[in-house]
């Protein structure tokens, strides 16, 4: 390993290629789990605003207007 990380030092156009190959990773992996949280926390409003029409505290209207709202304003995750 160590052998590894003094060839990358010594070689600057593979460091750079390894560190810019490492920053696109992380970035992909991040966005992954971005996009999967806004998912989650999407259905979770979609099942809540059912459960509100379910009890009768809300009509469905109310709930599909509520629902387009939160499409409009663009807003993500829950609150």
């Amino acid at each position: 390993m160590e052998d590894l990380v003094r060839e990358l030092m010594n070689n600057e156009k593979m460091f750079l290629v390894v560190v810019i190959a490492g920053a696109i990773t992380i970035m992909s992996i991040i966005k992954a789990f971005t996009s999967m949280i806004t998912g989650l926390a999407s259905e979770r409003t979609r099942r809540e605003v059912a459960a509100y029409i379910a009890e009768g505290s809300m009509t469905p209207e109310q709930g599909n207007q509520l629902l387009n709202k939160r499409k409009n304003n663009g807003a993500h995750g829950c609150g």
